[in-house]
């Protein structure tokens, strides 16, 4: 009775401290606010669940832990529905897209023993905030590089919208993107709030084959330019996701040449693994303003510029982004 009592504390003994990451992770209560529509979007919101998805299998998180919410878009909305998730104790809430700052900033300051992140903006400036966002002019720098290869008219085009406040430095950005790989290439750039089928159309006449957009309203340039092909020419179109979630759909593919592919499901499912190793993700991201969080990028995987055919990008563009990821191409700024 004695030896098997002992075997019984020796059992238990092991069984206490062999915990799984799993058993370790029991009652951190973690929730993630959707952007309007929430999933099923074909965007951000199914980039995110996707994370979320991973993080729960990686970490074999209890669902009865991990909290679902969906805004109607509305600033009233998001901060009832964010304070419900403070007040009721979820250590970790997620909020996906920049919609989210002005809720995310009075928030915070109301629940500060509360951790918050936002993904895609750097703007709030709290020590319990994680601003999660992408080195987005590293992947356009590389996508005009390899649209400027891949032209055979030498001509091509660059289609932004003028509401953006970064836009202007993305098309700076891709210009010089494209001459570092094609030094006589020529650059059709138009910053547009409108007509933007009508300059698809003068582009395409102008001679442009291959079109970098960051057009994200509407699916108006890719629905032209898929007009527009026919057999004796093929324009094709390059984009970001998942901002512009239309380039999902087949009618994109079809007529599409790389994507710059911001990688939401990185950022949740690495935020809710270092919640779960009981730390933050506080990278200095200004130290004047006092922002934190981190800036995904071309080097550390959170940012992928991609071909559409799903072939390999060309050395000269591989050696291109061995360069930014080194550090030696700094023209990201105007």
């Amino acid at each position: 009775m004695a030896k098997r009592f002992t075997a019984l504390l020796i059992a238990i003994f092991l069984s206490t401290t062999l915990l799984s990451p799993s058993t370790q992770a029991a009652g951190i209560k973690i929730a993630i606010a959707y952007e309007a529509g929430g999933k099923g979007d074909n965007g951000i919101n199914d980039l995110a669940s996707l994370g979320l998805e991973r993080a729960i299998k990686k970490n074999n998180l209890s669902r009865l832990d991990v909290r679902e919410q969906i805004t109607d878009g509305t600033l009233g909305d998001r901060i009832t529905r964010v304070r419900f998730l403070a007040k009721n104790k979820y250590q970790l809430i997620i909020c996906v897209g920049a919609g989210y700052a002005d809720t995310v900033r009075r928030i915070s300051v109301e629940f500060p023993n509360t951790q918050f992140a936002i993904i895609d903006d750097q703007s709030v400036a709290m020590t319990n905030v994680s601003n999660l966002s992408f080195a987005t002019e590293e992947g356009i720098y590389l996508a005009a590089a390899a649209l400027a290869l891949a032209s055979k008219s030498g001509k091509i085009g660059f289609i932004g919208d003028k509401s953006e406040v970064s836009t202007v430095n993305y098309a700076q950005v891709f210009s010089k993107g494209a001459v570092a790989a094609n030094s006589k290439i020529k650059v059709s750039s138009k910053l547009l709030d409108e007509s933007v089928a009508d300059e698809v159309k003068t582009q395409v006449t102008a001679g442009v084959d291959q079109i970098f957009s960051t057009w994200a309203r509407s699916d108006e340039v890719i629905s032209t330019i898929a007009a527009s092909n026919g057999n004796s020419k093929k324009v094709l179109i390059s984009g970001l996701l998942p901002d512009q979630y239309f380039l999902n759909f087949p009618i994109g593919k079809k007529n599409q040449y790389l994507v710059v592919s911001k990688r939401f499901d990185l950022a949740v499912e690495q935020l809710i693994s270092t919640e779960i190793a009981g730390k933050s993700m506080l990278d200095i991201l200004d130290s004047k303003k006092g922002i934190y969080g981190h800036r995904y990028n071309l080097k550390d995987g959170g940012l992928l510029v991609k071909l559409v055919s799903g072939s390999v990008l060309p050395a000269k563009i591989l050696t291109i982004s061995a360069g930014i990821k080194a550090g030696k191409v700094k023209n990201f700024k105007p």
